[in-house]
């Protein structure tokens, strides 16, 4: 597995709207401020509307502004390495979250004074050395995070304080799977990579014992450790949790994590429910190539053990191989369309696709028909050269 994604922004719901004038810009009248807190609170509502490179000038205005060692300067500091990994300025967001640690090394200054963890979790993910320079980030982060949920916990009154201290305990959770995923890794060869891994996904399931993604890093760790039955309970008491949630929830995990879990369940051969998950993707992103890749392999799969999908028809279920290979050559076809249509870059999952097809194709005949509104021309020969031009074209005439 690889870095973790950073963290997500701040839910719209919580901008401050107050500065924002018709359309969703910044007034005129907020603009014309020397207070660096009305600045932070104008560059927050840039960045978290798309407009990154207008942020960071309101935000270098705060900082330029705002007195040394002060709540506003750390806050700029911070929002403005922020704002560089939106623009793709990894030097500058880093050197912005190191000179952020130099003004609160221990994260030990409140988050809503401009310290706290943050910024040791983005150095984390940030790390060019990756490996123990990210664990190392990662573990100043946890042991912030520690220190900041036992405040809350001892102090909770509210239920701002409640909903603040299980947004650490998430947090917290996922840094410690994050190392976990790195021991996994970057450091497998270390000699205490499988008893790290043990001992840490431990406090995270301690953390939130309750959390998809964390059962899944479980069953990452005990795939490694070729513990497949428990890997299979991890991943499906992690679908339980969810599954017949709506998407809108946000208890569902984000699709990403979704894409990491059909994998998973694929890796442990619970075909069938790998397409259950990948079959709600499509649902809510039928744009998804490596959905349709995924959900595909699975019915090849599915068609080795002589299974059908569950809603092939009683016709079907006679011949569970042929349909299983019909609906898995179909979905294949799919997302090679949109690999080309989307300009996709993931070579090895066109190459396995086209593989995949080209056998299928050998047993059940290149004319395609089949399958259900295909297009005249898919049942061309395609190699690593042409398949580009072959898509496009076959985009063009459906």
């Amino acid at each position: 597995m690889g870095k973790p994604k950073p963290q997500k922004k701040k839910n719209k719901s919580s901008r401050p709207q107050s500065v924002l004038g018709p359309g969703g810009s910044i007034s005129k009248n907020a603009m014309n401020t020397s207070d660096p807190s009305t600045l932070l609170d104008q560059a927050n509502v840039l960045l978290q509307t798309g407009q990154a490179d207008a942020a960071v000038e309101v935000a270098q205005q705060a900082l330029d502004l705002a007195p040394a060692n002060s709540a506003a300067q750390r806050l700029a500091i911070n929002l403005l390495g922020e704002i560089n990994v939106e623009l793709g300025e990894i030097d500058t967001a880093r050197q912005h979250f190191l000179r952020a640690v130099e003004l609160d090394p221990n994260g030990s200054i409140s988050e809503a004074e401009g310290g706290g963890a943050e910024k040791f979790l983005w150095l984390a993910q940030l790390s060019e050395e990756g490996g123990k320079d990210s664990v190392q980030w990662f573990e100043k982060g946890v042991s912030s995070l520690r220190q900041t949920l036992q405040s809350l916990e001892e102090g909770k009154t509210t239920p701002k304080d409640v909903l603040d201290a299980q947004e650490k305990k998430t947090k917290l959770a996922n840094a410690l799977c994050a190392v976990s995923e790195i021991y996994m890794t970057d450091l497998s060869w270390e000699e205490d990579a499988e008893s790290r891994c043990d001992s840490l996904i431990t406090e995270a399931l301690l953390v939130t014992p309750d959390a998809p993604e964390v059962l899944q890093t479980l069953a990452s760790i005990r795939i490694s450790q070729l513990r497949t039955e428990d890997a299979q309970a991890a991943l499906t008491r992690s679908i339980d949790l969810w599954k017949d949630l709506p998407p809108e929830d946000s208890s569902v995990p984000d699709f990403a994590v979704r894409i990491s879990l059909a994998r998973l369940l694929m890796e442990v051969t619970l075909e069938m429910e790998a397409l259950e998950v990948v079959e709600r993707l499509i649902l809510e992103d039928d744009q998804s190539v490596e959905a349709w890749y995924l959900g595909g392999w699975c019915l090849y799969l599915l068609a080795e053990k002589q299974q059908a999908p569950k809603d092939a028809d009683a016709e079907d279920a006679e011949n569970p191989r042929h349909a299983s290979l019909v609906a898995s050559r179909e979905w294949l076809m799919q997302s090679l369309k949109l690999y080309g249509l989307l300009e996709y870059e993931d070579e090895p999952l066109r190459d396995h696709a086209m593989e995949l097809v080209q056998e299928m194709n050998k047993e059940l005949g290149e004319d395609m028909d089949d399958s259900e509104g295909e297009d005249e021309g898919e049942d061309e020969e395609w190699d690593d050269e042409d398949v580009e031009s072959e898509e496009d074209h076959e985009m063009a005439d459906s």
